[in-house]
Order: C-alpha cells, then sequence, then structure tokens
C-alpha cells in the first residue's frame, strides 16, 4: 500500500527535477498509461517523461528513497499486463528518449535510446545497406527498450533469431538510481557475467533500460516470397519441419490456420479459396544465386507433396499485401468477438501439428472460437481465444482452454510463451514450466536488484 504522503513528496521531487511539464497527474493522462494490450487496466497515481539516463537516475533515486513502485513503459504493446501499474504509484513513459545515437556501418552496430520505434530503426540502417532484423508484428509503432524487456522476436526469426541476439551492451538505471553498463559494442566480450543476457527478457522488473547497443547485418541483396495453400491443416502444419530439414533455410516460415485466413482474405491481393484450412508464407533470401537454388529446393519439396497450392508474389504490391493481411491477424480478430484472450506458446517445430489438433479439438469441444497463427518456423503459435466478456459461462470455458493449451505445450517439451512474456496473465501458470528451486533462484535476483520491490512490482511470479 503506497502511503499518500510519500507519494505527494515524491512527486513533488520529480517534478523539481523533471519539470511541471513533464509529470501528469490529470485523470485522463492516468488512463492512457494504465493498460496494454491484454485489457487488464490499473490507473498510476502519476506518469514521468524522463529525456535523459540522469534523469531515470534521479527519478528513481527519489522513488527508492519514498518506496514508491515504478513502472517503466515504452509503446504499451505487450500482451500479458506486462507494464499495468497494478500497484499504482508512477509509469515512466521512455518514449521521449527516441535517439538513434549512432549507426557504426564499419562494425555494423548500433546505439540507440529505448524509445527508438523498431521500424524507424529498420529504415535508417536500411539506407545504409544494414538490417536489424528483429520485426515484431507491431514494429511500426513499438520500440527497442520495449522489445528488449519481453526478448520480442517476429517472422524473421527462424533464420535471423530473436531481441537477445542483436542486443551486445546496454546501459540500465537499477531501481537505487545506481547505471551500470552491461557487455560492449564488441563482437566478443567474457568480462564477468553476462549482464545484458539477465536484464533482457526481465519485463522491467530489475532495471531500467536507457541505452541499448545493437547488432546490424548487412541487408540481403534478394528475396523471393511464396504463398502455400491447403485444405488440410495437417499436412500443412507437418510441412514446416520438413521444409527446415531441407536445406532450403528460409528467412520466414509463417502459419495462419482457416480461421486467421477468414478475417484477413480481402487484403489479399489474391483471396484464397474457401476450402483453405491452412497456408504457410515462406521467404527466402541472400544472394541471388544461392536464393534461386533454394527455391528449386523448395519447388522439388512441393512437388511431392499432394493438395498444396503455390502463389509466388513476383512484385512489391503482392509481397505488401501478402504482409499486411499477416501483420493484421490480430487486431482483425475483433471482427469475431468484442474480446481475445492472446497466448503465445511454443513447441519444437516437430510437434507443431500437435499443438493445432488440440486447439481445434478444445475449440470444438468447450464451444469457442479459437484461431492459430505465428511464427511455425520456430514453433512460436499464437493462440487466440476470442469470447464476450459479458458471458461468464464463456468467461471459465475460455479459462479452460487456456490452461490446456499451455499443459498441451508444456507436454510436447515447449513454453508457456516464445515471445510475449509472463506479465501478469501468464503468471498463475509459472509453475507449470519453472520449477520451485528455479523460481527461488529469479526470486533472490529480483531481491538484490530490487530490495524494496518497487520496480514494475507484481509481475512473473505467482501472487
Amino acid at each position: 500500500m503506497i502511503n499518500p504522503a510519500s507519494l505527494s513528496r515524491c512527486i513533488a521531487d520529480i517534478s523539481a527535477i523533471l519539470g511541471d511539464d513533464r509529470v501528469t497527474t490529470n485523470t485522463e493522462d492516468r488512463h492512457c498509461y494504465s493498460y496494454d494490450g491484454s485489457n487488464v487496466t490499473h490507473l498510476p497515481d502519476a506518469i514521468v517523461f524522463p529525456q535523459s539516463t540522469e534523469q531515470v537516475s534521479r527519478v528513481m533515486e527519489r522513488a527508492s528513497h519514498h518506496r514508491i513502485p515504478v513502472v517503466p513503459r515504452g509503446a504499451g504493446s505487450g500482451m500479458t499486463g506486462g507494464i499495468v501499474p497494478v500497484a499504482g504509484g508512477i509509469v515512466m513513459a521512455m518514449a521521449g528518449m527516441n535517439k538513434i545515437i549512432e549507426i557504426d556501418a564499419d562494425n555494423q552496430i548500433g546505439i540507440v535510446e529505448p524509445g527508438v520505434v523498431t521500424g524507424d530503426l529498420q529504415k535508417a540502417v536500411g539506407r545504409l545497406g544494414l538490417m536489424y532484423p528483429p520485426d515484431p508484428a507491431s514494429l511500426s509503432y513499438c520500440t527497442i527498450g520495449g522489445n528488449a524487456a519481453e526478448c520480442a522476436g517476429g517472422p524473421s526469426a527462424v533464420k535471423y533469431g530473436v531481441t537477445k541476439d542483436y542486443i551486445i551492451g546496454l546501459e540500465v538505471v537499477l531501481p537505487s538510481g545506481s547505471i551500470i553498463n552491461a557487455g560492449a559494442r564488441t563482437e566478443k566480450s567474457v568480462v564477468g557475467y553476462d549482464l545484458t543476457r539477465l536484464f533482457i527478457g526481465s519485463e522491467g522488473t530489475l532495471g531500467i533500460i536507457t541505452k541499448l547497443i545493437v547488432r546490424l547485418l548487412p541487408l540481403p541483396p534478394h528475396k523471393e516470397t511464396f504463398l502455400l495453400s491447403s485444405s488440410s491443416l495437417a499436412r500443412t502444419t507437418g510441412l514446416v519441419a520438413r521444409i527446415l530439414n531441407a536445406g532450403i533455410s528460409p528467412c520466414t516460415l509463417e502459419y495462419m490456420d482457416k480461421t486467421a485466413i477468414r478475417i484477413v482474405a480481402d487484403m489479399m491481393s489474391s483471396p484464397p479459396p474457401s476450402t483453405t484450412q491452412a497456408m504457410l508464407i515462406v521467404e527466402i533470401d541472400g544472394e541471388k544465386s544461392v536464393v534461386r537454388e533454394r527455391v528449386a529446393r523448395l519447388r522439388e519439396l512441393l512437388a511431392q507433396e499432394d493438395g498444396f497450392a503455390v502463389t509466388h508474389a513476383v512484385n512489391r504490391e503482392e509481397i505488401d499485401h501478402l504482409w499486411q493481411a499477416r501483420r493484421a491477424i490480430s487486431p482483425a480478430c475483433f471482427k469475431l468477438k468484442p474480446h481475445k484472450i492472446s497466448e503465445d506458446v511454443a513447441v519444437p517445430r516437430s510437434r507443431i501439428p500437435e499443438l493445432v489438433a488440440e486447439i481445434e479439438t478444445l475449440s470444438a469441444e468447450l464451444d469457442l472460437i479459437m484461431l492459430s497463427f505465428g511464427h511455425a518456423g520456430d514453433g512460436n503459435i499464437h493462440v487466440n481465444i476470442m469470447l464476450d466478456r459479458d458471458d461468464p459461462d464463456e468467461m471459465q470455458r475460455a479459462a479452460v482452454a487456456k490452461k490446456k493449451v499451455f499443459e498441451k505445450a508444456i507436454g510436447l517439451g515447449g513454453t508457456l510463451s516464445g515471445e510475449h512474456g509472463i506479465g501478469l496473465s501468464k503468471a498463475p501458470y509459472l509453475a507449470m514450466e519453472v520449477n520451485a528451486e528455479t523460481m527461488a533462484v529469479m526470486k533472490q535476483i529480483k531481491k538484490l536488484f530490487d530490495p524494496h520491490n518497487i520496480l514494475n512490482p507484481g509481475k512473473i511470479f505467482p501472487q
């Protein structure tokens, strides 16, 4: 429970540091920073807008002194309630720290502040013939700092990996206000513990990232895009492992089930037949000669498969329409029902058919609209359960379905989350994957960095 007098003094101290124009307690503003994509809301007591590492440090020192919770926030695009201020206190909005400090093309690194929009960074480095591979669906508005906090992935992860593979150094402000540096701007650095990896995916519970050193790659000179559609869900999902074992090395291997296809079909250049049960988007990039050889392997593999229609996207417009449709699946779900439970489990790629079969079974048995789509290339499947929150019976059935999906994923050797994190919504299920000894170590780490439990309290661990 926050002491009102301490809160008032803390806000006054922060206003003196940042200026009154960068601190707000207006009810309307507080509502704007009370939620993320999880549909869970909780009003903070204030929002602050720092513009430098020094300001973040001084704010945290004051918050620590007064024992006031602080929740760092990027664009609010998370799906698990990770930035919902459940304990009240202060939301620290990082959008003002949005500078691309340096792009070192010779050494293929970038140095950025956490408020930089992911898509903006990609465009900036692309103009220099480089790429920053992580590409979450929300890349047009999500931020690098938020991506790091959740270890975001995206379609390119099958070939290029996820956010943790592209952050080689960090500047972080601890709950006490101390500023530390982790990693380096070199590819190799073995100096003490790997604190960089510790902070990535920690959901803003250990420190506030104020600067990131990111690894860049040369932009592939050529890419080919294909859409594979089939009237068989089992054959489509089974094809994923065969593609990956055929030496094709796709940079993208995305999956959509029939319900996902239906809600975005009008965005495609050529809407699929009504008999289509599943689709795969396959992209291959690299040197033109290499791409040509791998495309030939893909066509050879498909010639041995029954029932697949193959569409080759031959121009920019067709490719853009295809990706517009894929990235629109999550918001388009609301065509089906007013609310959703959005989950992302991951399983070994060869077990995807078993997972999606379970989702189909649960949908029928529990009379729920459930759809699956996502990053089949790395086994990360998004499961959306559509529902009406005013229907208690449907809510109960949805809760049963969610738990059964988790149980199935764990049973197949998978994980509760591939990229969304734990936050609030998955915290009650953490013990399904993490044993008591492991959880105890995690809690000790949290206490070491945040002894007063003021930084994003109430997240990850079951309450």
